[in-house]
C-alpha cells in the first residue's frame, strides 16, 4: 500500500492512499468533535452500486464530480437525489450509493454523538437521513463547494474544508460528559444486558441515558450496542475467505450462530456468508451484483 506525507497546516500527515483515497486526523481543536477528514479520487469504479454498511457516526459529504448525489433504498432502488453537498446522519440500517457519480469526493466522519453539538439539532431527527446541507448552514454550502472546486490538489482542499470546520467548531456547543464515557464502555464492550447497569454507572435513570442517545447519538443505548457488536464481527470477517461463525458469536457475546446471522442480517440486509462472498476491498462497502 502506497503512502504520503502532506503538510496540511498543523503539521506533517502521513497516510495511506489506495485508490486516491486520503484520510487525516484532524487538529486537537477539532479531534474531539471530529474523527478524520478525507479525499477520494477514484475515477474509475469496477461497479455502479454498492451496499453501504450502516454506522454510528453522522458525517459530510462533498460531490465534487456532479452537481448532486444520488442515493437507493437498499430493497427496491428507488433513488433519492439530494445536493452536492450533504449530511448523513447516524444509520442503524444499509443503504445504496452509486459509486458512478462519486468518483471525486471529499467527506468528514464525527465521533458517535459529536455532530449533535456541533450542528446544535437532535440527531434522532436525521437517522437513516441524507439532509442537504443549506438546509443547515445556507448559501454558505454552496460557498465552500465552489472553494473546494478551485483548491489545485487534495492538500489543498483537505486545509480549506479544515479550516472551515474549524471556523463552525467555534460555535459549538459542549459534549456532554456523561455521554462520552458511556459511548467509551459501550465501545469496549458492546453488550446489550449492561444497558441498565451503564445507566446507574453514569448516575441516569435508564429513561434519560436513553433520552440522551437518541437526543445526541441519534440511537437508543441498546441499539448503538447491537450495532457496535454487528461491527465487531464485520472487522473479524473482512478479507477473511472462511470464518467459523460459531466462533465469532461466542467470542463477540450473541446467544448462538442463529442470533448473529439474525442479527447481521438485519443490519446489512445480507447473511454472513453473503458479505463474505461479495465483499470488497472497504469492509463497509459491498459491491451490488
Amino acid at each position: 500500500m502506497a503512502a504520503a506525507t502532506y503538510a496540511i497546516g498543523w503539521g506533517a500527515v502521513r497516510y495511506p492512499s489506495p485508490m486516491g483515497f486520503i484520510a487525516i486526523t484532524p487538529a486537537p481543536a477539532l479531534s474531539h468533535l471530529i474523527e478524520s477528514i478525507w479525499d477520494c479520487d477514484a475515477r474509475s469504479q469496477p461497479q455502479a452500486l454498492e451496499r453501504i454498511m450502516p454506522v454510528a457516526k453522522a458525517g459530510l459529504i462533498v460531490n465534487l464530480a456532479e452537481n448532486e448525489t444520488r442515493t437507493y433504498d437498499p430493497d427496491t432502488l428507488q433513488c433519492t437525489r439530494h445536493s452536492a453537498f450533504t449530511l448523513d446522519g447516524p444509520a442503524d440500517r444499509c443503504s445504496v450509493i452509486d459509486t458512478a457519480e462519486q468518483v471525486a469526493v471529499m467527506g468528514v466522519v464525527f465521533h458517535p454523538g459529536a455532530a449533535a453539538p456541533f450542528f446544535r439539532e437532535r440527531f434522532d431527527r436525521l437517522r437513516n437521513g441524507c439532509t442537504d446541507m443549506e438546509d443547515f448552514i445556507g448559501a454558505d454550502a454552496g460557498r465552500l463547494r465552489e472553494r473546494l472546486l478551485e483548491a489545485g490538489d487534495a492538500a489543498s482542499r483537505l486545509r480549506t474544508l479544515h479550516a472551515w470546520l474549524q471556523a463552525r467548531a467555534q460555535g459549538a456547543a459542549p459534549r456532554t460528559g456523561t455521554l462520552i464515557h458511556a459511548l467509551a464502555l459501550l465501545d469496549r464492550t458492546p453488550q446489550v444486558q449492561r444497558i441498565d447497569r451503564l445507566a446507574r454507572d453514569c448516575g441516569l435513570s435508564p429513561r434519560r441515558l436513553n433520552a440522551l442517545f437518541n437526543e445526541e447519538v441519534g440511537l437508543a443505548p441498546k441499539r448503538y450496542a447491537r450495532l457496535q457488536r454487528f461491527h465487531r464481527v464485520v472487522g473479524l470477517a473482512h478479507r477473511q475467505r472462511s470464518v467459523d461463525w460459531a466462533d465469532v458469536a461466542a467470542d463477540c457475546g450473541f446467544h448462538d450462530q442463529p442470533h448473529l446471522v439474525r442479527e447481521f442480517r438485519a443490519f446489512s440486509g445480507l447473511t454472513p456468508t453473503a458479505y463474505l462472498s461479495r465483499q470488497g476491498p472497504w469492509r463497509n462497502h459491498v459491491p451490488l451484483g
